[in-house]
């Protein structure tokens, strides 16, 4: 058998799985040998004696034709040259031997200095190095081998018999090698290499071992660490979801009777304590809203869900919402969308919501004085939402840190109540939008803050908006004290391509009538803020009797307001913050007398909030109601019961099994069940029935949870659940939930 396929059945018996396939690679070709070299000598040999040879023939050949002394002379001559050329031959030959032997010295000396090196690099590295015959027995070590292993004389062992252990590793001839060493148990990586032994031109295995027991025991305390933080990002995350659910739960019973007791005869001055009561039970919902938020955005699982919305109605909710709060302060509140903005696009409506929220919630809690407005606009195919209040304005050094987590602007005993987070979570959403949330403010001159983001076009819009021109007919006379809300009352009807004129006192109105006649002369309508009013009384009477046609009179009241002045003489009343749709359904002349508006709580988050009222309307449902609170059960009672439903109630999930079986008795229409009850689980409990339900009646389910976590709403709707609500619920919404499953009964409900 030959060497190399020796090798190849040694090495098929190889420690590493991985390695017994590898190809082996052939060694590199070493120089010529000594007998090679005395070959060439005696052909160069060979060379000059046929050179000589050569010379003689010619000298005889000379003297045979010329004859005489010529010829005598040509044969020395010959005999010379040849003589000499043998000799040169000879020489150079010696020469170019030596010279080849002095390269081989050289070279030789330089690979012994390099083979020096190593080994000095590799005791410094405190590095194994091991060469071993191909049966893998041990030719020579350095020092460090005989230290780390206590052998003082491994020639002719294997290391096995020393006490090494192999373990395969990750590459082919590599191995992990673990050492019983003075210093303790350590651990090296272990590589081999065949190669020739110049010395004996056989082939050896080079062994190189480094010590890695302290890369490895980093490497585990890191794994350790992260392992360790991952599940105690989990545990905080588990434990926000459980208190949450618990906070929930009370929260939805301290609300829930709130309303049943607001709906009941009180005193103004009770009415004042449930309103204080309500406020604070939702701050406490805004509170945990947020650590929510931002413990979902913390664990990476945060999740936007566009959808086509008009921007301009949204806009206008939030406004509306906040302005009860603004008009207490004494500050006005408005809302300006550029005709450039199309009708609708395709966003998040419900995070975006939740930033204008926070952005505008914090612009009027900051602000004394003046009032907040509220722009929208498009640059290019940007949308820029900025919020500008007159507010005490922030200084440089807070604006760098305004978006971190728990911060808020000012000092310490100017601080308002908060968590600090609302900026932090704003700041993220529109960074999830692509786009970023700025701030430009000067100290004592007010803030804007700027939400800039691309959204996507919605497929029902055209790119375009449809309000464009809309008022291009309107010439308006605004009669309203100087400020934000007469600034975007305005620059709205400039927006839609309408005409406007301010005037804030009689005195300016009288100038307008004496310099700029003609501007006054072509008027369609004036606006009448109900602050200016009683100063304008005299000026609107006569009025009509100096025009040659009818100009129309629109009283602007705040919706706190609009009681006391609806017996005033204006052809139609609207409420600020302005509705654009309800401005320019008055100025086209569509809308005349009070503006109709719901009722919207200025203190709730957006999504949440228990209405000031419940429409009452006999439904005629049978409802059958599992929820194991018992306050929580009686405020469903009395909702679904003041709603004209019938009410069956049971506690725990093995009632609600047994009320839903075929000995249960006569199915309700529908179910409206807690997802944590005692003797069971809901997330398994309630598909369950869902699907043993559908063989015997379309039955819609509906879940109320304290269980706000994307996961749990997408593993009940996939199972056939028809709704999941979050509690605390408001009575309204539920009743609407339940309308939506009935569209039947939907008829003179609301």
């Amino acid at each position: 058998m030959s060497e190399l396929a020796k090798l190849q059945h040694r090495l098929s018996e190889t420690f590493d799985p991985v390695a017994k396939d590898a190809a082996l690679v052939a060694p590199p070709a070493v120089e010529a040998t000594a007998g090679q070299q005395t070959a060439r000598f005696y052909l160069r040999l060979l060379r000059a004696m046929t050179l000589f040879t050569a010379g003689c023939g010619f000298a005889f050949a000379s003297a045979v034709y010329l004859g005489g002394n010529v010829a005598l002379y040509m044969a020395a001559l010959s005999v010379t040259i040849c003589v000499s050329c043998g000799f040169y031959m000879m020489v150079r030959s010696s020469m170019l031997r030596q010279a080849s032997l002095r390269d081989v010295k050289i070279v030789d000396a330089r690979y012994r200095q390099n083979v020096a090196l190593m080994a000095e690099i590799h005791e410094a590295m405190g590095d194994i190095v091991v060469t071993r015959d191909m049966d893998r027995r041990i030719l020579h070590t350095n020092a460090a081998f005989c230290e780390m292993t206590g052998c003082t004389e491994p020639q002719g062992k294997t290391c096995e018999e020393i006490g090494i252990a192999f373990r395969p590793g990750g590459k082919a001839h590599c191995y992990d090698v673990e050492i019983a060493t003075p210093y303790g148990q350590r651990i090296f990586t272990w590589h081999d290499v065949v190669a020739n032994d110049a010395a004996s031109s056989r082939l050896v295995i080079s062994s190189l071992a480094r010590d890695v027991t302290d890369e490895r025991a980093a490497l585990r305390t890191r794994e350790d660490a992260r392992l360790r933080a991952e599940n105690a990002n989990a545990a905080k995350g588990r434990l926000l979801a459980t208190v949450s659910h618990e906070i929930r739960l009370p929260l939805s019973g301290i609300l829930g009777m709130n309303h049943l007791l607001s709906q009941t005869k009180l005193t103004q001055e009770q009415h004042n304590y449930l309103d204080g009561m309500r406020q604070s039970g939702q701050s406490l919902v805004q509170l945990v809203e947020d650590l929510l938020d931002f413990s979902t955005m913390e664990a990476g699982r945060f999740r936007l869900n566009p959808r086509a919305e008009n921007l301009r109605q949204l806009i206008e909710s939030v406004v509306e919402m906040l302005a009860h709060r603004a008009h207490e302060k004494g500050i006005e509140i408005a809302s300006i969308v550029s005709a450039d903005v199309p009708d609708c696009l395709d966003f998040d409506p419900a995070r975006l919501r939740q930033v204008l929220f926070n952005l505008i919630g914090n612009a009027v809690k900051f602000t004394t004085r003046g009032g907040v407005l509220v722009r929208a606009s498009m640059l290019g195919d940007t949308l820029s939402i900025a919020v500008n209040d007159t507010g005490p304005g922030i200084g440089k050094a807070e604006q760098a840190r305004i978006f971190g987590e728990f911060e808020q602007a000012g000092s310490a005993s100017h601080r308002h109540a908060g968590t600090g987070l609302g900026l932090a979570i704003s700041a993220r959403i529109i960074r999830e939008f692509g786009g970023a949330l700025t701030v430009a403010s000067k100290k004592g001159e007010g803030s804007v803050f700027t939400a800039t983001f691309k959204p996507g076009a919605a497929p029902t819009s055209n790119g375009v908006s449809s309000r464009a021109g809309a008022l291009c007919k309107s010439n308006v006379l605004l009669l309203a004290p100087a400020g934000v809300a007469a600034t975007a009352t305005g620059d709205i009807i400039r927006g839609l391509g309408g005409t406007c004129t301010l005037v804030s006192t009689p005195r300016q109105l009288k100038a307008a009538r004496l310099n700029t006649p003609n501007s006054l002369a072509d008027i369609t309508d004036i606006i009448v803020d109900h602050r200016v009013a009683p100063q304008f009384r005299e000026a609107l009477e006569g009025w009509s009797s100096r025009s040659d046609r009818t100009v129309r009179q629109i009283l602007l009241v705040n919706p706190e307001e609009r009681g006391a002045q609806s017996q005033e003489a204006f052809d139609a009343w609207l409420i600020r913050p302005l509705r654009e749709k309800s401005l320019t359904d008055v100025l086209c002349g569509r809308l005349r007398g009070l503006e109709r508006r719901d009722a919207i709580n200025d203190n709730q988050h957006p999504g949440f909030g228990f209405s000031t009222a419940l429409n009452e309307a006999p439904y005629d449902l049978d409802v059958l109601v599992a929820e194991d609170d018992p306050v929580n059960a009686r405020i469903l009672r009395a909702v679904l019961e003041k709603s004209g439903c019938q009410v069956r109630m049971v506690h725990d999930f093995e009632a609600l099994t047994k009320a839903l079986s075929v000995a249960g008795g006569p199915l309700p229409d529908l179910v409206i069940s807690d997802l944590h009850m005692p003797l069971g689980d809901g997330l398994e409990v309630l598909p369950r029935l869902n699907a043993l339900l559908k063989g015997r009646k379309n039955l819609p389910i509906m879940v109320l949870s304290g269980d706000t976590t994307p996961e749990t709403k997408s593993v009940l709707l996939k199972a056939g659940i028809s709704t999941v609500l979050v509690k605390p619920v408001e009575p309204k919404r539920l009743i609407e939930d339940v309308l939506r499953l009935f569209p039947q009964k939907r008829t003179g409900a609301f």
